[in-house]
């Protein structure tokens, strides 16, 4: 009898994190490079078209696309909203107590990553189970919806974005949310520039959040790419970690080219495989449809 040795292969289990408890935000389809979406505010629901890379497939429902109030468009250095009426002043959108500040911006975001509310909900629990004062640094921090989910959970938050705009943006989501008496410190600056400068004075914090664009530039022209930079950062910041840390997250947008298990594979070699680390692939659910639209990746890791 001839036998056969096969080779033993581990395997890494990707898990697709499902964002189903949005009650205001709505995924109507996506086809030929762009999305619909409703965004259901206090102040009137909005129904746009923004484009995005990672829709290669046609329109499921093409005839939902003739009732718009607005689409994006790309052109060659940059892009532009055209409205059927008025442009849409700022609104107020929730999820579960939570609530957020949106309005078009001139690159196409609307100051929430609807994808990103499974992570909220992560920290939320976490923070909350612990039963422990946590401090928490939320770098690259944009407008803030990680901050307003772990300031409604009890932790103290340090918020570092080098944009005053986006800073500005945060400290209104923080007030609607009456949480403006709790304990943040809004910092506009370098991320690489504050999270050394925190190293030096021996501060210490029990969480991390990063949310790292492909390219952008710091509050003095400072320049940033991420496939240079990422590593060297989570690496400098385990020396910010308390001697016992809660979690680290990262997270990317779909369209910056990087797969979970590469931000899983760099959480892993900074923490020396120590912890458990999982990576997840973000998607959002399209109304009554079976397809999902990949919005982004992220990694965590916990000191279990």
């Amino acid at each position: 009898m001839s036998i056969i040795y096969m080779p033993l292969v581990m395997c890494y289990k990707y898990i697709m994190l499902i964002v189903n408890d949005w009650k205001t935000y709505t995924l109507l389809d996506s086809g030929n490079g762009e999305k619909l979406e409703r965004w259901d505010a206090i102040e009137g629901g909005l129904i746009v078209v923004r484009p995005d890379p990672q829709v290669l497939w046609p329109k499921e429902k093409p005839d939902l696309w003739s009732s718009i109030d607005g689409i994006y468009t790309r052109k060659e250095g940059g892009g532009r909203w055209n409205w059927k009426n008025t442009a849409p002043t700022q609104k107020t959108l929730h999820y579960k107590n939570l609530k957020f500040l949106i309005k078009p911006t001139d690159f196409k975001h609307m100051g929430l990553f609807p994808e990103q509310a499974v992570n909220w909900d992560w920290m939320i629990e976490l923070i909350q189970k612990s039963k422990r004062p946590i401090k928490v640094l939320n770098l690259f921090a944009y407008t803030g919806a990680a901050t307003v989910a772990c300031l409604s959970a009890g932790a103290e938050v340090s918020h570092v974005d080098a944009s005053k705009g986006m800073v500005t943006w945060t400290k209104q989501n923080i007030v609607i949310n009456g949480l403006d008496n709790k304990p943040v410190r809004y910092i506009v600056d370098d991320v690489l520039k504050f999270v050394k400068r925190e190293v030096k004075r021996g501060t210490k914090y029990d969480a991390v959040i990063m949310d790292p664009p492909p390219f952008g530039r710091g509050a003095q022209g400072e320049v940033w790419k991420i496939e240079k930079m990422l590593y060297p950062l989570v690496q400098e910041l385990t020396h910010l970690l308390s001697p016992e840390p809660l979690f680290f997250l990262i997270s990317s947008y779909a369209g910056s080219g990087f797969s979970a298990v590469v931000l899983k594979n760099i959480l892993n070699s900074a923490f020396n495989n120590r912890g458990i680390t999982e990576g997840h692939e973000l998607c959002l659910p399209t109304e009554d449809s079976v397809n999902l639209l990949p919005a982004g990746v992220c990694a965590r890791w916990t000191n279990d």
